[in-house]
């Protein structure tokens, strides 16, 4: 795609709360200290609570219930109306509020306030992170009752924005962006996470540790491919925004097992796999399913 950056609509105010919350991100981790091993589940570490709040805040503040890898649901008490499409105003939408309302009570569930909610992975690629590996991001993605709407992911080692809008492209740095276009597996470089446990017949992969960055490199050509394999799962905070950046640029979508990439549940994982044509695609799921590959793996 080429041309003009659009703004449309209500995803537009969308949009500039991802940007916030963004904004919200980088300034946290900017004051990250402890990068170690904390937190109530296996492999939360302390950047990932210290980024996970203030980003959660920008969106419950907006009035969008959030669904956080390290938080879980936390529901909005006023709920954003879902947007329609139109113009833009001619004036930029006021910034959100600096502070988040109460907590709601904790009987409401993902999807309660009208249809949108806030996916939110605050540090994807946490173990890069806690390592000095230049490979994280915050990856962010508003959905509606048709899936994800508004995405962005921000690099937090090199200042680089990837967003995307349902229907309307995706963009990097303000700059559209494309698939590769290749469309067999034996000519692609191919990202994974896992790994199947023999060689499948890709040319070359990349085994990187941010999926939502992943995603996003399938969506701007300089991968082919991206799939999740051999023991590893994925949530949907880890997908969602790239899922979204990369269907926009033009690349195909599937799960490896056949079920549903868009769900709302936290326990939910998934085999996502991505590629620049629905031809890559379909080989992709043919030679990466467990039987094919030879490894019959469960999920973590």
């Amino acid at each position: 795609m080429t041309g003009i950056e659009p703004k449309v609509g209500g995803t537009g105010r969308l949009l500039e709360i991802c940007r916030q919350a963004a904004q919200a991100a980088r300034l946290a981790f900017q004051s990250v200290e402890d990068r170690s091993l904390v937190g109530s589940r296996p492999g939360q570490y302390a950047l990932d609570l210290d980024v996970d709040g203030p980003v959660v805040e920008v969106f419950l503040a907006a009035g969008i219930p959030v669904l956080s890898e390290e938080s879980g649901f936390t529901a909005a008490l006023a709920p954003a109306p879902v947007p329609s499409p139109g113009p833009m105003p001619a004036s930029d939408p006021a910034p959100a509020p600096a502070t988040a309302p109460a907590p709601a009570p904790a009987t409401a569930q993902p999807g309660d306030s009208g249809g949108l909610l806030a996916v939110v992975d605050p540090v994807d690629g946490s173990t890069n992170a806690s390592r000095g590996i230049p490979w994280y991001a915050t990856s962010l993605c508003v959905m509606d009752d048709s899936g994800p709407l508004v995405a962005l992911v921000e690099d937090l080692t090199g200042g680089s924005s990837y967003h995307a809008v349902r229907d309307a492209g995706a963009w990097k740095d303000g700059q559209a962006i494309a698939v590769s276009g290749i469309s067999r597996l034996a000519d692609s470089v191919v990202g994974m996470s896992g790994f199947p446990g023999r060689y499948l017949g890709w040319l070359q992969y990349r085994s990187l540790g941010a999926a939502s960055l992943d995603l996003c490199l399938v969506g701007e050509g300089a991968l082919d491919a991206y799939v999740v394999t051999g023991r590893s799962r994925l949530g949907l905070w880890d997908y969602a925004a790239g899922m979204l950046i990369c269907q926009e640029a033009g690349g195909a979508v599937g799960e490896v097992d056949g079920m549903d990439l868009v769900v709302r549940e936290h326990g939910a994982r998934r085999r996502i796999a991505a590629a620049a044509t629905p031809e890559l695609l379909g080989e992709v799921l043919d030679r990466f399913r467990p039987e094919r590959s030879g490894n019959l793996s469960v999920a973590r």
